[in-house]
């Protein structure tokens, strides 16, 4: 996915707020704690509310997903079967990465 592309999908998300797309970028990048009010995992949780898992995995690599892929991150998801779903892979996702230091 082209830097292009990526910007129209963080706009999306954040339509309703005036937060700069480098913002997004730079919290996701681990350079800035906060994208307005908005830190990694509440706009990864926008992000898995938002788009299909295709798109996901073109934002994110699966290292990145099992990251910032949290049981609390689940939790918060408003859909019941959105956090099934994601629940089902975080388990997945910890059967074929392994941890650090494993």
């Amino acid at each position: 996915m082209n830097k292009s592309e990526k910007s129209i999908l963080f706009n999306q998300i954040l339509w309703d707020y005036n937060i700069p797309e480098s913002d997004i970028e730079a919290v996701f990048r681990g350079q800035i704690p906060l994208a307005g009010h908005y830190n990694r995992f509440m706009l990864f949780r926008k992000i898995l509310e938002t788009y299909p898992w295709f798109t996901i995995l073109q934002l994110f690599t699966p290292s990145e997903i099992q990251e910032l892929l949290t049981s609390e991150v689940i939790e918060k998801l408003r859909v019941p079967s959105l956090r099934k779903q994601y629940e089902f892979v975080k388990q997945r996702l910890q059967e074929v990465i392994p941890e650090v230091g494993d």
